[in-house]
């Protein structure tokens, strides 16, 4: 037998292999074999010659020698023992495997399932599992995929997790359909405990084409967010490795295994795993624990939870990245190049440059400009954007990086931008009163009827003269009074002129706008509603407040100018580069997608035509109610749900009757004029310069990317602004527990809210609070069987009795009577979080009343609750924050040697470490008996 002497990292114990210079010390080698009796050879590997020569000869059990001798003589050794000890492995996990039963059919070979797919017997897809039914319910999507049946449409269902066959959500499958006397019927309830199958009779619907999955061509595991389950068993049993089902924190993945000597440790936690296998014997695949991140329930963790399940990575960026990009401070201040003047449109002393954003924002990157020409007969409108491209070169480290983030973040409380703070708050932000590079284009516009005369697109040298934000826009085109930072120091007839001269700017301004929109609106533009609130910033750039968006028209002026500006962008890299081009698409929606919006609103009295969008805009017009302007602000939001996503492409992938946009109503649409926060307006600017060069004789005639690089590039893209979007809608639910969660739902007069009912469910309504921008069910019957019953001052109270339901209400019968909920009623509600162990909690609505909610002492709601919930959240978990460190700072101070070498004084691992070495010099003999005291 040969003992291999390896390298060790403890200073505290006699090693016989040393770090290079230090050999001559190691005679410990000739001692650990006298110490042994000789009963086995001792090999010592060193990159010391002297030592090799010194030592190898002493002795003849004693082997020192250098890396290469060790590789050239007792490599095929180890690796023989490596195999014998692969082979031991398989025998025994075959061994395991024998006599258990499959739970799973196998998968296919490759060779099969790919024949099946050229002939049509099977179907290739992206599995996408229900997130209402996660454990009954998958459908295999084939958007994006070839498949030569016809027969099933756009995606087949899988019922159970037996024909899902260990599939994971977002896998690539392959699917075989089976018989249509097996096909199944989707439930039409979408709350908890209506996941039950219903028959084609029952709820009027066709059977969908189901099957069953096959094979698997690519696992899409990624990193996923778990919770270890309380366990019973004593403190001892976690020195011992077990295996633990860990609960994903989304539902739509199974239990995973894991083994673990922390089980007790990790209780109610929040761990990252990642998915190693999964047998077809097992119910669940094996994983193994990658880091741990808090407890779960904190705001960190949480929001950590969110990033990861959204596969964020929010790293800061690195030194390399930032040593790239240009300095700007006080000593060194950044200057226009005077190579770039030369090169640019000078706009710094002939155009009145302005921003109008959210108060407090910094990543200002866009301006706008407007002047008279020609004695009044030409308008000039300018719209300039941050000119990115000059500072992220093209396959520079910062661009890589953007690239891949390609969006950026906005949370609740936080947000991770796509570029450095050097430029997206500093050198591409266009700041008022500094000099900046932008990309501008400029319209010449006949100042009666508004028509283009002319374009231009190109680079610029601007300085913004105003940084307005929305509300003092506003107060200046209202005639309002209002005091403009950029002219506090003036004197009273400097002001005067330039108030008047900018007032003008925007009055020009604001009719060009609604110029622009009239021009869509007759192309059948929509105007949808969602849940859009505006980021309140603090002076550090973090979200302090979420404050509901209120309508102003100088948010709908601004809104067209950029519009317009993507508009001709796209006409312009799209002429030039037909093949190779980056737009944005707004599909056709489906028809049966507006079923519920169509129906929902005849309850009210309103018909929606959906056959194009000039009639669905038209007839969302028509839909109001003069008594509740709530109504149409549910209806578009309804509208907007039923929409497919926008996506960006490539135009040598799609056909050109594919490029419109549906939603705004043009014929070519792309991302330009957000560069900061949007990769794919880097792209457009690159392809926009590529275009101007190409024009002038300048530049290379080609595009940047082929079509097929660019496709991949926007289905990337296309992913992460998912993310983003999933990421922010997360957020703000979290936060919204994390208000409600600290307070008691039955004192708290915040808990109480007026609410309005937009859908009608089995056993109860889907309601929505304005006030904190929240939807959520409310069920008319609990799990005991009783249902809400209304008294007659509106009070409910839990009865004996049944649901019905029917298109535009729900009924309850009771002892009391019958009470009746109706779309669109507003009710009050009382909310609460209902928390569960493993996944993420959610709040509940408990109708206390069918009348609408006044708070007390006043006939008019609140207002303010959704803007202070993200600042009390906050404070909150500052507050415990501080109590942990005023904690931490009360415990024992530590000794100087504990502090420099992090050891605590009983017992650890030092003196764990010198017993093993006193073993070491005791008699062989009497390690047994030592051993067996000590155990």
């Amino acid at each position: 037998m040969t003992a291999y002497c390896l390298p060790m990292n403890f200073k505290s114990i006699p090693t016989v292999f040393e770090r290079r210079g230090r050999a001559k010390k190691s005679g410990r080698p000739v001692w650990y074999y006298n110490h042994l009796a000789g009963m086995m050879d001792i090999v010592m590997i060193t990159e010391d010659q002297e030592a090799v020569a010194q030592y190898s000869c002493l002795n003849s059990g004693v082997y020192v020698i250098s890396v290469q001798e060790y590789l050239q003589n007792f490599w095929p050794e180890l690796q023989a023992a490596h195999e014998l000890y692969s082979s031991i492995s398989q025998a025994l996990q075959e061994k395991e495997g024998e006599g258990k039963e499959k739970e799973y059919a196998e998968h296919l070979p490759a060779e099969v399932l790919e024949a099946g797919i050229k002939s049509g017997r099977y179907i290739q897809g992206k599995l996408k599992v229900s997130k209402h039914r996660p454990q009954t319910e998958a459908f295999v999507m084939m958007e994006g995929f070839s498949n030569k049946s016809t027969e099933t449409g756009w995606r087949v269902l899988v019922h159970g997790d037996k024909n899902r066959n260990r599939a994971t959500d977002t896998d690539v499958v392959v699917a075989e359909l089976l018989p249509k006397s097996e096909w199944r019927w989707r439930a039409t309830a979408l709350t908890e405990g209506q996941g039950e199958e219903k028959s084609g009779e029952d709820n009027g619907s066709k059977a969908l084409p189901t099957g069953r999955i096959v094979g698997i061509l690519q696992r899409n595991w990624r990193d996923y967010v778990v919770t270890f389950p309380p366990r019973e068993g004593t403190q001892s049993q976690s020195r011992n490795s077990q295996r633990i089902l860990a609960v994903p924190w989304d539902h739509r993945i199974p239990k995973i295994r894991i083994s673990t000597q922390q089980a007790d440790a990790l209780q109610d936690h929040r761990v990252v795993v990642r998915i190693d296998s999964w047998e077809s014997t097992s119910f669940y695949p094996n994983g193994h624990s990658v880091r741990v991140l808090g407890r779960a329930g904190e705001l960190e963790t949480e929001v950590q939870t969110i990033l990861i399940e959204n596969c964020i990575n929010e790293l800061l960026f690195s030194d390399a990245q930032l040593r790239e990009l240009p300095a700007n401070s006080l000593d060194n201040p950044w200057k226009v190049d005077p190579a770039q003047e030369a090169e640019r449109r000078d706009l710094r002393e002939s155009h009145l440059v302005f921003s109008i954003d959210p108060k407090g924002c910094e990543d200002v990157d866009d301006t706008l400009s407007v002047r008279s020409l020609a004695g009044g007969e030409v308008l000039e409108l300018g719209v300039h954007i941050a000119d990115v491209t000059h500072f992220v070169t093209e396959g520079s480290l910062t661009d890589l990086e953007a690239r891949s983030r390609a969006t950026t973040y906005y949370l609740a409380d936080r947000r991770y931008d796509m570029l450095p703070a050097v430029l997206s708050a500093d050198l591409c932000s266009l700041l008022g009163g500094v000099d900046r590079y932008a990309m501008s284009v400029l319209w010449e516009l006949d100042a009666h009827t508004l028509n283009v005369k002319d374009v231009w697109y190109g680079r610029t040298i601007i300085r913004s003269s105003y940084q307005l934000h929305y509300e003092l826009a506003q107060a200046l085109l209202g005639g309002e009074r209002a005091e403009v930072p950029e002219l506090a120091q003036l004197g009273p007839d400097e002001k005067e002129a330039k108030l008047a001269q900018l007032t003008r700017a925007l009055k020009m301004l604001t009719d060009v706008g609604r110029h622009l929109r009239a021009q869509r609106d007759r192309g059948g533009a929509l105007e949808l509603e969602g849940l859009e609130v505006r980021a309140q910033l603090d002076e550090e750039r973090n979200i302090t407040a979420l404050v509901p968006r209120q309508p102003l028209e100088v948010h709908e002026t601004v809104a067209e100018c950029m519009i317009y500006a993507n508009h001709w962008v796209a006409r312009k890299i799209q002429e030039i580069f037909p093949h190779q081009a980056l737009l944005r698409c707004h599909p056709h929606p489906q028809q049966e997608l507006f079923g519920q919006l169509v129906e929902v609103a005849r309850a009210k009295g309103f018909t929606i035509e959906t056959g194009t969008n000039k009639a669905l805009a038209d007839s969302l017009d028509q839909a109001v109610d003069p008594q509740d302007p709530l109504v149409n602000r549910l209806l578009r939001m309804m509208t907007t749900q039923a929409m497919p996503q926008a996506l960006y492409f490539s135009t040598g992938a799609q056909s050109r009757d594919q490029y419109y946009h549906y939603g705004l109503a043009l014929d070519r649409y792309t991302h330009f004029t957000s560069p900061i926060r949007r990769y794919a307006d880097i792209i457009v600017h690159r392809l926009l310069i590529a275009a101007i060069a190409m024009e002038t004789g300048a530049g290379p005639g080609k595009a940047l990317a082929s079509n097929k690089e660019l496709q991949e590039m926007a289905r990337h893209i296309n992913q992460r602004n998912l993310a983003a979007k999933q990421t922010q809608k997360l957020s703000i639910e979290l936060f919204q527990c994390l208000y409600f969660k600290e307070r008691d739902p039955q004192t708290d007069e915040r808990c109480v809210a007026d609410a309005v009912i937009y859908s009608i469910l089995d056993d109860g309504v889907l309601a929505f609070v304005p006030e904190y921008g929240a939807r959520a069910p409310v069920y008319m019957k609990n799990r005991e069987g009783q249902v809400v019953s209304a008294g007659q001052d509106g009070s409910c109270e839990w009865q004996s009795g049944s649901v019905r339901r029917y298109p535009d209400r729900v009924t309850t019968t009771s002892s009391r009577g019958t009470s009746t909920f109706r779309l669109f009623d507003h009710i009050t509600v009382r909310i609460s979080v209902q928390s569960t162990h493993c996944h993420a909690d959610r709040l509940n609505f408990e109708v206390i009343s069918n009348k609408p909610y006044h708070s007390a002492g006043s006939q008019q709601p609140r207002s303010q609750g959704r803007s202070q919930l993200v600042q009390e959240v906050v404070r909150l978990a500052e507050e415990a924050y501080q109590q942990a460190q005023e904690k931490a700072a009360r415990r024992p101070r530590f000794s100087t040697e504990e502090r420099e070498f992090c050891q605590s004084k009983t017992p650890n691992l030092y003196s764990l470490l010198e017993e093993v070495r006193e073993l070491a010099l005791m008699d062989l003999e009497m390690v047994p008996q030592v051993c067996a005291t000590t155990a």
